[in-house]
């Protein structure tokens, strides 16, 4: 691995081994959600506790500060909507060399196993790696389930996980799930699980980010879990604490209560 690659590596994985990826990435194909309807506003509090933003190329074109020191993983794999009951027909909707233009330190597409695009969404993967290589970008493969979320089981993401590593990804982002300890270990390459869609707690998230982290993952990739929580700055804070300072879910509960009291 060359040194380009590896310095964008641990701007994302800090010293410790471990990382927070705050997700704003989901207007791709969802749109306007709530409480992202005006991105800036959002993210910009979360900024200092973020150890990298996942991020489409407008939202941070138009809604991200330039000056802001905040390593960038940029989302390059799209063409489809929340309205086609099929969300695996994605394809590569970003040139490596925009990518390039924006100083970024990974970039990131979804893999759709088992769906009727399996074949393209991995053929996506192998030629942004080879990109990717050729510029000293890493990538991130994320192991999309599109709307069957029954799929998140410890064989279907050893799968995706390890023929994603295969194929030369630098990391994988795939979802927390029983036995989540074989994905890992049958895995060569770090894995930040995705957080999903909203827990009906915050105490739900922060125990889901505690088990992947007990359990081999680098660090999370969370979004929804984050900015949709009454106490955004307070749940990203508790989150950090989980990942990078060991905390148990106790004290996480405690951090995120007294930013809120704060």
């Amino acid at each position: 691995m060359d040194w380009g690659m590896k310095n964008r590596l641990s701007r994302m994985i800090k010293a410790d081994g471990r990382t927070v990826m705050l997700a704003v990435d989901h207007g791709y194909f969802l749109g306007p959600l709530n409480r992202m309807e005006e991105p800036k506003k959002t993210i910009a509090p979360l900024i200092p506790y973020a150890d990298s933003l996942m991020i489409t190329r407008g939202t941070l074109r138009t809604s991200i500060d330039a000056n802001q020191d905040i390593p960038i993983v940029l989302r390059v794999s799209g063409g489809n909507s929340v309205l086609n009951e099929d969300l695996s027909n994605e394809g590569i909707t970003v040139c490596i060399k925009d990518a390039v233009r924006l100083n970024v330190a990974a970039v990131a597409l979804s893999i759709y196993l088992g769906s009727p695009h399996e074949h393209q969404t991995l053929i996506n993967l192998g030629k942004l790696i080879d990109e990717g290589q050729e510029y000293g970008i890493p990538v991130l493969a994320v192991t999309a389930v599109g709307k069957e979320l029954e799929k998140r089981d410890a064989r279907y993401l050893s799968l995706a996980s390890r023929i994603a590593a295969e194929l030369g990804a630098q990391m994988v982002k795939t979802y927390y799930c029983d036995d989540f300890a074989k994905v890992v270990k049958s895995c060569p390459v770090p894995i930040v699980i995705a957080g999903g869609p909203r827990f009906k707690t915050e105490l739900d998230a922060l125990q889901l980010a505690y088990d992947a982290i007990q359990e081999g993952a680098v660090g999370v990739d969370m979004g929804r879990n984050i900015w949709q929580s009454s106490n955004p700055v307070g749940m990203i804070k508790a989150v950090r604490a989980i990942v990078h300072d060991k905390a148990t879910v106790k004290k996480a509960t405690e951090i995120f209560h007294g930013h809120k009291s704060a």
